[in-house]
């Protein structure tokens, strides 16, 4: 049986679990990545918890979320993490300066988990789970995959995965943005940072563990891109 290998960035992978566990590793961010998404977020907590007025602690949370990003564009290492950090910051903001409600700072997070949630749920339903585009944007078929059953089925194994993080994060909060208010806006701070990257990690943990008990070959996804055969010893 020949084994085939895609490329990216680079880097060769025989095999559909080293794509996977290649792809997770660099969406992760690292450490570094994982501190800058979560400081913004704690910033807008604390600085809430000791003044309860809102505009302080949006100004505290995206002053910092700017520090960070001038701190990665000064060493010119990539944004992204920040950036995306930023983004979601200003997002809430935006929703909370229009109805001037503390806790509408976390409505975007709830919505989007809650929308992120369902559709990787579609996605595993209809077979076309996210995970699997992980592999196609390596081999060069974004769709090549879906032509092999087992394929699928583990996307579909590791889709519900990063699915059950989205879902406990909406259970959690949502029921306090709705029951409490503003009174628990500090709440649903703590419950954000808990339940985000420290929960993301555990469900990427679990990925990998399904992924190091499997070998499955490049070239079993049908239209990837091959290289030179290699002859089994």
């Amino acid at each position: 049986m020949s084994t085939a290998e895609a490329t990216s960035g680079g880097t060769a992978y025989a095999t559909v679990e080293a794509v996977i566990r290649a792809q997770l590793t660099k969406a992760l961010g690292g450490r570094r990545g994982i501190v800058e998404a979560a400081l913004p977020t704690i910033a807008f907590t604390v600085g809430w918890i000791f003044t309860e007025d809102l505009r302080t602690s949006l100004i505290v949370s995206i002053g910092l979320a700017v520090v960070l990003l001038a701190v990665r564009l000064i060493q010119r290492s990539t944004p992204q993490f920040v950036i995306n950090s930023l983004i979601g910051i200003a997002i809430g903001a935006f929703f909370a300066s229009r109805t001037g409600e503390a806790k509408d700072v976390y409505l975007p997070g709830i919505l989007y988990n809650g929308g992120y949630a369902a559709v990787m749920l579609l996605s595993v339903v209809t077979r076309w789970p996210l995970v699997g585009f992980m592999i196609g944007s390596v081999t060069g078929d974004p769709t090549g995959w879906r032509k092999d059953p087992g394929i699928v089925r583990l996307c579909s194994k590791l889709t519900w995965l990063l699915m059950i993080p989205c879902l406990i994060r909406v259970v959690v909060q949502l029921p306090i943005y709705l029951i409490w208010g503003n009174s628990g806006v500090a709440a649903m701070g703590v419950a954000k940072i808990a339940l985000g990257w420290p929960l993301q990690v555990a469900a990427l943990a679990a990925m990998v563990w399904v992924l190091a008990r499997g070998r499955t070959p490049i070239q079993a996804v049908p239209g990837a891109a091959s290289t030179d055969d290699v002859k089994p010893s």
